[in-house]
């Protein structure tokens, strides 16, 4: 039996509670998801900035299904060894998009492993239909690791996109715990990669803490990213999404988080966000805005 067993569950603190907002957007954006069958990582993973992100006409597109084939244990987004997705999802995507008339779209994707591409084709057929709509709009992919296949990330690389992101979720020695199917390097090359075919494409990764991290643990992890050329870094808490999911060791406040921040500007990266409620897509228009 895991020894978390035996923990007993932290309290959600006050800073990280976050109000429902339900207004006329967010059932708008709400309606237009569901009569287009498509799934976000806001639902999917159950993301506190949910309510906000609908609340100003946005969303992030999760795309190759709403079940995941690896089992993450920090992760709400369901599992299964053969998911099923619509093929209509790339069409129906770059209507969404239309629709509300977005200028940036965040396209993340559960990770494919039954796929022999990764599922890189479908990102890339989805890219170019957002760009059908008006070459102008900025994609910014959030991809999975494509079991390191490096023709997938070029699938998706000439594909047009405007930012590449791949998180790496947490310092390499609780993959063996939190991201079992995955592999630290892997993930660090993938960045490298993708910066290395295009210097003036920005890469991006995220990462949580909570999970039983030290400060020398989190500057490595820091010096990683910046070693393999990522640019942009956003750090949010890790938030127990179910029962089965790993416990939260430790809840950072806005303090210790801003400590977080100075570390990392230590580095050459570009721009780095941390805070609570910060995740990956979270803002994502501002930061780039910021940075272009």
């Amino acid at each position: 039996m895991s020894t978390d067993c035996h923990k007993q569950r932290k309290r959600l603190p006050d800073w990280l509670r976050k109000d429902i907002i339900d207004s006329d957007q967010t059932r708008e954006v709400r309606r237009l998801l569901k009569d287009l069958s498509l799934n976000t990582v806001c639902d999917g993973a159950r993301c506190p900035n949910k309510g906000e992100c609908y609340a100003n006409n946005t969303a992030t597109f999760m795309i190759l299904g709403s079940s995941c084939t690896r089992k993450c244990m920090f992760c709400a987004v369901e599992h299964s060894d053969s998911p099923i997705y619509d093929s209509n999802e790339s069409k129906n995507v770059a209507e969404a998009v239309k629709k509300l008339n977005l200028r940036y779209v965040v396209l993340t994707s559960v990770t494919r492993d039954d796929l022999s591409d990764g599922g890189a084709s479908h990102f890339a057929d989805t890219v170019r239909r957002i760009k059908d709509i008006d070459p102008k709009i900025i994609v910014e992919v959030l991809v999975p690791d494509f079991l390191g296949n490096f023709k997938s990330v070029d699938r998706v690389l000439d594909s047009g996109i405007d930012v590449f992101n791949h998180n790496i979720e947490t310092i390499k020695d609780n993959y063996n715990k939190a991201r079992p199917q995955a592999i630290y390097k892997r993930s660090l090359d993938i960045l490298n990669y993708a910066k290395e075919c295009n210097q003036k494409m920005l890469t991006k990764s995220g990462f949580m803490v909570g999970l039983g991290e030290t400060d020398s643990q989190l500057e490595l992890l820091l010096f990683d990213l910046d070693y393999h050329k990522c640019d942009i870094v956003t750090v949010g808490q890790y938030i127990q999404p179910t029962k089965a999911s790993l416990l939260v060791e430790k809840y950072y406040t806005e303090d210790e988080f801003d400590a977080i921040t100075k570390i990392a500007q230590q580095f050459s990266f570009k721009k780095v966000v941390a805070g609570p409620l910060v995740r990956s897509s979270y803002k994502a228009f501002e930061i780039y805005q910021d940075l272009v």
